[in-house]
């Protein structure tokens, strides 16, 4: 499974780094994540410079597209010519957004009139998209989801995993990163949160 993270100047670190950190858990599994971005180098929101892994036309190929949140999505919403290199299939491809970048999901057609989450400061720029914002975490329908908040990218990747591989790869890639001495209570909650979306999906 190759995954690209998609990543924007003016990123959240939080949205990039977390889910990138736990799907790469499944390396041995031949699984790989990667900051993917439009330009060389990539500054995050807090001054934080990166250097991309793949260029933005790999999303086209990756098996799986996590699209992070950043300041400045809002105005990449508006790029007509930046949204035009983002080319996703969710025929082909497990999709996922969260907080801002459910912005550029609606923005790229891919949400439609199916509810969707999103962080509290983007939700009246989603709503005037045309989508129904719901108060909750995640959700997902069939190979697409969205999250609301920088801590749900464990809730995204954990759903990748899951849909990728199987709910026990998934359970294990949370319980590395959990904190220590909450780990049972942690994956048990995440699991509550994306079951719903898994067993949903036909084999």
């Amino acid at each position: 499974m190759q995954i690209a993270i998609l990543t924007f100047e003016g990123f959240n670190e939080l949205d990039s780094f977390i889910a990138a950190a736990i799907l790469n858990r499944m390396k041995p599994q031949g699984w790989a994540a990667y900051i993917t971005a439009p330009d060389e180098t990539v500054t995050s929101m807090n001054g934080v410079r990166v250097q991309r892994q793949r260029p933005l036309d790999f999303a086209a190929q990756a098996d799986a597209v996590l699209i992070g949140s950043g300041i400045r999505t809002r105005e990449i919403a508006t790029d007509a010519a930046m949204l035009g290199r983002i080319a996703l299939d969710p025929a082909r491809q497990l999709i996922g957004a969260q907080c801002s970048g459910t912005l550029l999901l609606a923005k790229l057609g891919l949400v439609g009139d199916l509810p969707a989450c999103t962080d509290l400061t983007t939700k009246p720029w989603v709503v005037e998209a045309g989508v129904r914002v719901i108060d909750a975490p995640f959700i997902a329908h069939e190979n697409v989801a969205t999250a609301g908040g920088c801590l749900s990218a464990p809730y995204l990747a954990a759903w990748m995993i899951a849909r990728g591989g199987s709910m026990a790869d998934a359970e294990a890639a949370l319980h590395y990163v959990a904190p220590v001495g909450e780990k049972a209570d942690y994956v048990a909650r995440a699991r509550a949160v994306i079951a719903p979306f898994v067993e949903a999906v036909p084999a």
